[in-house]
């Protein structure tokens, strides 16, 4: 083999791994993010019965990203690894690729919230990915080990107990990076409007008129000048001539009391320090009702501090907090809560709409001091 081809196998080599390693780590640092993204395709396909297979599926793929991204750079087993490297960058080619040609998946996911591309951003990514694969499998033969067999193996031994070591840390603490709309720092009111610069839909009235036993469709610009009784109204639709980008990242976040009373607009517009604990249902209750919770509830209750207990799950709220003081229970979308908490339950400090801090119930301890810092 030529020293030119050489290099570029090595030069494709540490693109491939690299863009493995990153693909791998990016969706390790948020596991629930992409299990979440997985029943958003198995729902498009109506493959409920498998929502509950994501989660390992998630946890088990980015693993394997990083483990594959380590083995091209460092030439181990390629027989082996281009093979898994082909189907899979096949598998995902089709994934985006549905996402773009169908419409129903607005991102696929690839690099997590951190980095989200585009439908066509992930297919040609992939397109091009194939490619570089498709090199190296036909290359790898070609293809040596550049370290001893012992040392490949610590190594990729060590980068297997590193990302599940990542994954087990972040699904009890929260991200390590945050890169969701309900960050620390921002403001959910200043999230709930669109980007700027951006441009809404471009709509359309259509109105149907039946005359002579014909419907026929007109928009306003062109409705008939001779338009009298003769013509029969059918009804009247919109639309839409062009897709816009006017999506705010928050579109949907909203606080109802137990009687059905909306207070969002009420919580977050006021300039208040108040607490909210995320949970989307109850099934971890025994885990954080502990005495560090207690400790928090009085301490809250001496600085007139409000704590709500914003949930799905209005039975098991109702029954644990429903007649009890030191807590206001709240409902909200489950979708909504199990985006902004990755960790069930979820402390937020709030002031007004400003997320001041944002922690794992499993952080209770070390953090409850900074929380009466902000009042």
């Amino acid at each position: 083999m030529s020293t030119y081809k050489k290099n570029t196998l090595v030069a494709v080599r540490w693109l491939v791994g690299l863009l493995f390693i990153f693909s791998g780590l990016i969706k390790a640092n948020d596991p629930l993010g992409l299990s979440y993204k997985m029943q958003e395709f198995f729902e498009a396909w109506n493959w409920y019965a498998l929502n509950d297979l994501t989660l390992p599926l998630s946890l088990i793929m980015n693993v394997f990203e990083v483990l594959a991204g380590v083995a091209v750079i460092i030439g181990r087993r390629m027989r082996l690894f281009s093979w898994l490297l082909l189907l899979l960058i096949i598998f995902f080619s089709f994934l985006t690729g549905y996402a773009l040609f169908s419409g129903k998946i607005k991102t696929c996911g690839c690099f997590g919230d951190c980095l989200p591309l585009t439908p066509a951003q992930s297919f040609i990514k992939d397109l091009v990915l194939l490619a570089l694969i498709v090199v190296l499998f036909i290359n790898r033969k070609w293809i040596i080990s550049s370290v001893r067999p012992l040392t490949a193996i610590m190594t990729l031994s060590l980068c297997v107990v590193l990302t599940i070591a990542l994954q087990a840390y972040v699904m009890k603490h929260l991200p390590l990076l945050d890169c969701l709309p309900y960050k620390p720092g921002n403001n959910i009111l200043k999230e709930m409007q669109p980007p700027p610069n951006s441009v809404p839909d471009s709509v359309t009235m259509i109105f149907k008129y039946k005359k002579d036993g014909e419907i026929k469709e007109y928009t306003v610009e062109d409705l008939p000048a001779d338009l009298d009784s003769t013509y029969e109204f059918i009804e009247r639709s919109d639309k839409l001539i062009r897709k816009g980008n006017a999506i705010p990242p928050i579109s949907d976040f909203s606080l109802f009391t137990l009687n059905g009373a909306d207070t969002t607009d009420a919580m977050l517009n006021s300039d208040q320090t108040y607490v909210m604990l995320l949970a989307k249902d109850f099934n971890t209750f025994p885990r954080w009702n502990n005495a560090e919770f207690k400790s928090l509830q009085e301490q809250l209750q001496k600085k007139q501090i409000p704590l709500f207990i914003v949930t799905a799950d209005k039975q098991n709220a109702e029954t644990l907090f429903g007649n009890k003081a030191g807590a206001t229970v709240l409902l909200c979308d489950g979708t909504v809560i199990k985006t902004a908490a990755r960790v069930n339950p979820t402390y937020f400090v709030m002031k007004g709409a400003d997320i001041v801090s944002k922690f794992s119930y499993a952080d209770l301890e070390k953090n409850m001091p900074a929380i009466f810092l902000h009042q």
